[in-house]
């Protein structure tokens, strides 16, 4: 269950940092997600429900960040949408289940899906250079631990190369700062590399802060739209689960009940401001190195979520971490997100 869970930190954090959302509601309904799908899978699929990346170019069009990182005013607006982007994947379950897989599916090809997810990953890859030019070094090293642990890494090593990234470049910060390190602010005020001020002030236990969810128009035209390309992600998921345990999830329990796990999930976290859901390779890589496919576990990993959410010391000491870090994080995540747009347009022969 601690394997699952150090599988899904760095991605699942990752997601809030980058647009605003509270680290501790993206921590709680990933767990309350994971649970719910499971319920609704009837305790067959041993997946993890964590934050989904492919929703990052919404949020930067509906509620892109301040310059100091700051919230948008708008982010209610973008949880409506992630609303109903979870509200398509309960209608596509119910017509996969009323219709069948094969006839469905016709009318999502590679050669749509395939430029969606792609332009999603090129859309964001600015957002990412923006952020590295506070700190290149921590950026290059951020970037050199995930590639390096990516490729050479052996056992768990190379299932948590975003997590890795993200602590090996935050050590040399925090040394950095011991050392006198600083860097201005957005209004031009030097600071440390690492700020532990709000760490400091921050309650070990209490709840979190949630943003309910309001609707608009034009926020759920550029939101929704994003549901296909979650949803062709959802399916590659469920494949390689699968084969990787040696029962097909598609055909029992069903992929319109997977499906419509993902979606209410996906529904829930918008509804209190928390981030949509998508089920994470990372823990697929886990399945396979421990070989221990009880579902069981990826639920103990859940409840370790749920744990880490009433902690706001914690999502504060997440929060200190230099924009830099996380700017080399993306890069390569956002590459990751157009790599996989470009591999289903291949493998399809498009």
């Amino acid at each position: 269950g601690v394997q699952h869970t150090f599988a899904m930190f760095g991605a699942t954090v990752l997601v809030p940092i980058l647009t605003g959302i509270s680290v501790s509601t993206a921590l709680l309904f990933a767990g309350i997600g994971t649970l719910l799908f499971h319920l609704l899978t009837k305790g067959k699929v041993p997946a993890f429900l964590g934050s989904s990346f492919a929703f990052l170019g919404g949020y930067a069009a509906v509620a892109p960040l301040g310059a100091d990182g700051t919230p948008s005013e708008m982010l209610p607006y973008a949880a409506g949408g992630i609303v109903v982007s979870g509200l398509i994947y309960v209608i596509l379950s119910a017509l996969i289940k009323v219709f069948g897989v094969r006839k469905i599916m016709r009318f999502f090809p590679p050669v749509v899906t395939g430029p969606i997810i792609i332009s999603i990953g090129l859309i964001l890859a600015p957002s990412a250079i923006t952020n590295c030019q506070s700190n290149w070094l921590l950026a290059f090293i951020a970037l050199a631990v995930i590639v390096v642990c990516n490729i050479w890494g052996k056992g768990m090593v190379k299932i948590i190369p975003i997590l890795l990234g993200v602590v090996g470049a935050y050590i040399v910060a925090v040394i950095a700062t011991l050392c006198g390190a600083q860097l201005p602010d957005a209004n031009g005020v030097m600071q440390p590399l690492v700020n532990f001020a709000s760490v400091g002030e921050a309650h070990l236990i209490g709840l979190q802060k949630f943003i309910l969810a309001k609707f608009d128009v034009s926020a759920v035209l550029v939101m929704a739209p994003i549901a296909i390309a979650a949803m062709m992600e959802h399916i590659g998921d469920m494949s390689a689960i699968s084969a990787t345990v040696g029962e097909n999830f598609i055909e029992n329990p069903g992929l319109h009940r997977t499906l419509i796990g993902d979606g209410i999930a996906t529904s829930l976290a918008g509804l209190f401001g928390g981030p949509a859901n998508t089920t994470y390779g990372e823990n697929t890589g886990v399945l396979v190195l421990s070989r221990v496919y009880d579902p069981k576990v990826v639920r103990l990993a859940a409840v370790y979520a749920v744990v880490l959410s009433f902690s706001p010391a914690f999502a504060a000491l997440v929060n200190s971490i230099p924009t830099a870090i996380i700017g080399g994080v993306s890069f390569i995540l956002y590459g990751m997100i157009s790599a996989i747009g470009v591999r289903n347009v291949v493998e399809n022969k498009v």
